[in-house]
């Protein structure tokens, strides 16, 4: 009890000094020092860096060599001893098509697209986990003084059950009513607590501040359904499959491109014995790829099956976005409403409730357990009311962050 009681105030001691942090504030900070959105601008540096290479051609090679050695007869083992003996410095360049290399370069580019399509989609993750974190982060702190501000208009009454059982007002199990009242309240508090130190540990991962606190308000609650829906087509995710068909498609090129032919060429300065005189040789190789049906071919197909296969995951991709999207649309109306009805129901009532109670009280027409009662649907409205209101809020974050647009 008393350790629960020690993390309880650790946790709103340390609110009392966290750093103050509106919303918007909360999504740039989080832009700025997620370590995920630094490996994702890493990972694009790095396919920009390879790109540089991709239409390169190869190292040449140098060759060294004994060419014509004798082994055999009267001059074996002998240098100088056969006219064609010589010692050679060869040097060799492979040249692959230029088919290939387009190809080569196309891949790069893809791969830097993907790269970026990527980094995109972590952004936009970033940004959702972050908003979520501060929206449950201002709620669980808003929570926490509406319970504080029951318990504070309840703290006469805890005072007022022994003395009314003492004055034969009330019957002793009244009294112990008003404390399993004060229990429950205070295990609603404790629950709240819990919830604050759970987003704040969420908003600490992503924006890196010690010890955030929520300020302001919470994102605007109106959605505007027609914009989420054409957006659709430009979110991160589908541009992520897009790029993945686009390096599905490069894959094609570099099959095709096989079947041209690659090319080398080489020279060579060959050194006998002063007696005979010194050679240069020099040559060009051409590849045949006369195979094709048995080789390329196979690869072309196998690689056109990828990109067909890369297309349908994208279609597949942007239909399940666009239901995801009418599911949680659907989801944001019932939540809107219902926070509705709590914030312009159920709430004045129980608030209502309260007062008549406490009057009633007062003039000696009600007893305790009436009034705590009272107060016990109070908290309860205001709880709910704020979870409704939490759950409006983050639908609107959510939906706008997932489907919107960046801008």
């Amino acid at each position: 009890m008393r350790i629960a009681i020690t993390l309880a105030a650790t946790l709103l001691a340390g609110a009392a000094h966290a750093a103050p942090l509106t919303y918007a504030q909360a999504l740039d900070t989080a832009a700025a020092n997620a370590p995920s959105l630094r490996a994702a601008a890493l990972q694009v540096e790095a396919a920009k860096a390879s790109a540089k290479a991709a239409g390169a051609l190869p190292d040449p090679k140098l060759a060294l060599g004994l060419d014509n050695f004798p082994v055999s007869g009267p001059p074996a083992g002998r240098f100088g001893a056969d006219e064609m003996t010589m010692g050679r410095v060869g040097f060799s360049q492979d040249v692959p098509s230029a088919a290939k290399r387009q190809a080569r370069i196309g891949r790069a580019e893809a791969d830097i697209v993907t790269a970026g399509a990527e980094g995109a989609v972590e952004a936009r993750q970033v940004r959702v986990a972050t908003a979520l974190a501060w929206i449950q982060l201002l709620y669980a702190q808003r929570k926490v003084a509406a319970l504080d501000g029951v318990v504070a208009q309840l703290a006469p009454l805890w005072s007022a059950a022994p003395s009314g059982v003492a004055s034969g007002r009330s019957r002793p199990a009244q009294a112990l009513e008003a404390a399993q009242m004060r229990a429950a309240l205070e295990d609603r508090r404790s629950e709240a607590v819990s919830e604050l130190g759970r987003a704040r540990a969420m908003l600490v991962r992503w924006t890196g501040d010690a010890d955030p606190q929520a300020v302001g308000e919470a994102p605007d609650l109106d959605l505007a359904p027609a914009n989420l829906r054409a957006a659709i087509d430009r979110n991160p995710v589908v541009l992520a499959k897009d790029a993945a068909a686009r390096q599905a498609q490069a894959d094609v090129a570099l099959a095709k491109a096989d079947k041209r032919p690659d090319w080398s060429w080489e020279v060579a300065y060959q050194r006998r014995d002063p007696m005979f005189g010194d050679m240069v040789s020099a040559g060009v190789s051409v590849s045949l790829p006369l195979w094709g049906k048995s080789r390329q071919d196979p690869m072309i197909a196998a690689r056109a099956a990828s990109a067909g296969r890369a297309d349908a995951q994208r279609e597949d991709a942007r239909r399940a976005l666009a239901a995801q999207l009418e599911a949680d649309l659907a989801d944001h109306v019932m939540h809107h409403d219902q926070w509705l009805r709590a914030r312009d129901t159920l709430l004045p009532l129980a608030k209502q409730r309260a007062q008549l109670e406490t009057a009633a009280y007062g003039a000696g027409t009600a007893g305790l357990p009436d009034v705590l009662t009272a107060f016990s649907g109070l908290a309860d409205a205001q709880l709910t009311t704020l979870d409704r209101e939490a759950a409006v809020a983050v639908d609107a974050a959510r939906l706008t962050l997932t489907y919107g647009n960046d801008q």
